[in-house]
């Protein structure tokens, strides 16, 4: 009674028969196809998200690579579950509540998108160290070409992956990219899957913080207090913030990459 759709199976005469779905396996086939209106999982992998990127942005959010669903739609931050787009809002980063589809309209307020790999998979475990290596290289040349005021790398894991750094805190970093003058900023992922920080209003401040640092760059705030950017808070440094960054990805920048990247501001 539970077996419903036919599937490849050995009969009992050796040859290739045919076996049943379970109902719980057809619904969950059935979910994931309406999911993206009918296209196939490869079908979705097989896209791209383009970047939105320019000379002289305020702020670039970084991401480790685009989900399946945010390649589906074609949009960053698509997921339904992600905050970003409220964050953005409540923390008046934009002037008015925004989503997914209008990624490409934050280049007007200064505010530009890229990912560490380009590749679409349904997790992080799914890359390659070899990805995640060209991947840093690749989006350290775009931000010594576009040199935004400041880099944000959305997931304190994918920040890891990038500098090799395994102690940080959220925030103001103390250096900068190599061969710029753009800031390092680390932003709790935007992710629901957070335990310490499960709703939009527990990441907020982050992206207030970063609002006024911003701020302050662009000569709208006289002076600023480190302490209002940096957060030292031990709960909030220890803090797993949801980035899904697989365990065999962590550490795999390798050393030639750590001492390119390091090499302006250590000299």
């Amino acid at each position: 009674m539970d077996s419903i759709l036919p599937v490849e199976a050995d009969a009992a005469d050796g040859q290739p028969g045919k076996r049943k779905y379970t109902k719980s396996e057809h619904y969950k086939q059935r979910r994931r196809h309406d999911r993206f209106n009918g296209m196939t999982e490869e079908e979705v992998r097989s896209r791209t998200l383009p970047d939105h990127l320019a000379s002289n942005l305020d702020v670039v959010i970084i991401g480790i690579n685009p989900g399946l669903f945010a390649a589906y739609k074609g949009h960053h931050y698509a997921g339904p579950g992600n905050h970003f787009w409220k964050c953005l809002y409540l923390a008046g980063l934009v002037p008015e509540p925004m989503t997914a589809d209008d990624d490409f309209k934050l280049m007007h307020f200064g505010i530009g998108f890229t990912n560490m790999v380009a590749r679409a998979t349904k997790g992080s475990a799914d890359l390659t160290r070899k990805e995640i290596r060209e991947g840093g290289r690749i989006l350290l040349e775009k931000l010594q070409q576009y040199r935004p005021k400041i880099a944000v790398f959305n997931g304190k894991g994918i920040y890891e992956v990038f500098s090799g750094k395994k102690e940080f805190t959220f925030g103001k970093q103390p250096e900068c990219i190599d061969g710029t003058n753009t800031f390092i900023w680390v932003m709790p992922s935007s992710s629901a899957r957070c335990a310490q920080l499960p709703r939009a209003m527990d990441k907020v401040p982050f992206y207030s913080a970063l609002k006024k640092f911003r701020d302050y760059l662009n000569g709208l705030i006289p002076e600023i207090d480190e302490n209002e950017v940096i957060f030292n808070d031990p709960k909030i440094r220890a803090a797993d913030d949801g980035t899904e960054i697989s365990e065999h990805l962590k550490g795999t920048t390798s050393n030639h990459f750590i001492c390119y990247f390091y090499s302006f501001n250590n000299g």
